[in-house]
Parts: structure tokens; sequence; C-alpha cells
């Protein structure tokens, strides 16, 4: 059985940032100790045994290991279509518009690593959806935006945009896949846990 976990007295982090947040769940993750080879295949890579959020998911392996791979297949199979710093980009929209802090400081990091445009990926954290971008940053944070909001609210407007800003079919798939794939998370994410302050002090 899955029990409820005894949630610590901390200060919990309260605004977007790029630094390296911890995440605590609230349901009871498997212990690392309980994992079957099963297991271990589920969770794709063994390092990922370390973290409680994996951990949880892994209760249910067969839907693990396809979310999983989902996963790698958006944001790390970069032969075709967007470059990987804009994947990340399409993902930090999406979990800034949720309110997700966990998902956004992952997907920030990585965004503004790829990118080397860590204050413009600052920006979007600071600012929200509005902050001021160059066109193609605008047009895709406009677009993972609008598919957040509401799958309805993406229309051939934001298609347009993205078109104008250089992007083929094949990027545009990549926008909507990074932006789709991370309203499903994030909203799995907030659901089953919470964020907690970065181990470093921020840094």
């Amino acid at each position: 059985m899955t029990g409820t976990v005894q949630r610590p007295e901390i200060e919990r982090p309260n605004a977007f940032t790029q630094a390296h947040l911890g995440w605590t769940p609230w349901l009871e993750p498997l212990p690392e100790e309980e994992l079957t080879e099963a297991h271990y295949a589920a969770l794709v890579e063994r390092s990922r045994a370390q973290s409680p959020y994996f951990r949880l998911l892994v209760r249910d392996p067969e839907i693990l290991a396809a979310r999983t791979r989902t996963d790698n297949d958006i944001f790390y199979n970069t032969h075709a279509g967007l470059p990987r710093a804009e994947r990340e980009l399409s993902a930090t929209a999406a979990s800034r518009t949720n309110g997700c802090l966990f998902c956004a400081s992952v997907h920030a990091r990585f965004a503004a690593h790829h990118s080397h445009r860590p204050d413009d990926v600052q920006r979007l954290l600071d600012e929200g959806i509005d902050g001021e971008q160059d066109p193609r940053w605008t047009a895709i944070i406009a677009a993972s935006a609008a598919l957040t909001a509401t799958p309805g609210t993406f229309g051939p407007e934001h298609v347009a945009a993205l078109r104008e800003a250089g992007l083929d079919d094949l990027s545009i798939a990549d926008v909507v896949h990074g932006a789709a794939f991370f309203n499903w998370a994030n909203r799995l994410m907030l659901s089953l846990g919470e964020p907690t302050p970065p181990a470093d002090g921020g840094r």
C-alpha cells in the first residue's frame, strides 16, 4: 500500500528560478531496496532510482516506461526539427504558465545551457510569457502558452507566427510536442508533491 508522507516544516520556494530545486512527494515512493529488474527497466536509466519522483511513478512500471521513452524522444531526438534549446524553451513556457516551479527550473536550465541565453530564459521566468524576446522565441513561447491555457486556444495565428519565424513542419510539431508533454507532466508533478529549496541555497 502507498501511504502519505510526513512533510517537513521548511520554507518552500515561491519564485521561478534556474536553481536546482528539490522535490518532495506527498505519497510514499517505492523504497530503493524493493526495486526489481522490471522496475529498473521501466526507469530506463538506473540513476533515476535516486529520484523520489521516479520511484513514485515506478509503482506503475509499464506507464512509466512509456512516459520516459516519450519524454526522451521529444527532447533528445534532435536529428530533425527544433534544436534542443527550443524544445526546452517550449517546456519552460508551459511550466511557467502552469506554475510548476520544479519543471520550470529544470527546463529553464536546459534551455539556457543549450541556447547560451541565460538572461533571456530568466526573463521568461521573471516576467512570464509577455516578457520581451526575439521574434522566434516569442512565437515559440506564445504557441506553448496557448496550448497550455487550453488546446483550443492554439490556432492558425500561432502556426503562422511560427512559420514566419522560420520553423518548418517538423519544428512546429516539436513545439507542440514539448508543450503538450509538459502540460501533462506539470499536472502530474503538481498533484503528487511540491518543490523544496535548493540544497546549495540557490547557487
